[in-house]
């Protein structure tokens, strides 16, 4: 697992990398047609992807499945929030999901909640396992989602290898 978590943590300060440097209207712009800002990507990683398959569906916290539907769309930004806000937040749910994973029994721990209402039954996670690989996945698409933006933005790439 630790080995897992590793990966994790390596794609988080990816997430956080590329957007080192960027101002409030940097991170606030939409860059693609879809509409997203880097600020809504990071938005979406701390209550859709860690608050979401750490919180809810491993531990099964009921205050944060009840919350779920109050959430609204991750991706928008509320006018009142600041980027500190934002990043604070995701740096918040990154910690609270490392308690969670190194409290886990081991890998293998069973979920203890599946939203079939979001992703019926057919597809589904099964272990702590899976959602790590999971998130991780997730973590490192939406990584190389704020390198095109970063770029667009200004040219910055992550890295470079030649």
């Amino acid at each position: 697992m630790a080995t897992l978590l590793a990966c994790l943590r390596d794609q988080r300060r990816h997430v956080l990398g590329i957007l080192d440097g960027l101002d409030e209207e940097a991170l606030r712009r939409p860059v693609l047609p879809s509409g997203w800002s880097s600020l809504g990507l990071v938005r979406h990683l701390a209550l859709d992807v860690e608050r979401f398959w750490f919180r809810a569906v491993f531990l099964g916290d009921t205050d944060v499945i009840r919350s779920l539907d109050g959430i609204g769309d991750a991706w928008q930004v509320p006018a009142g929030a600041s980027p500190s806000d934002i990043l604070g937040t995701y740096l918040v749910e990154t910690e609270r999901a490392d308690s969670v994973i190194a409290a886990a029994s081991s890998a293998d721990a069973a979920l203890a909640w599946w939203p079939s209402h979001l992703f019926g039954d057919g597809w589904r996670h099964h272990t702590l396992r899976d959602l790590l690989l999971h998130v991780i996945t997730e973590t490192a698409c939406h990584a190389g989602h704020l390198d095109a933006a970063r770029e667009l933005i200004d040219g910055r790439r992550w890295l470079v290898i030649t």
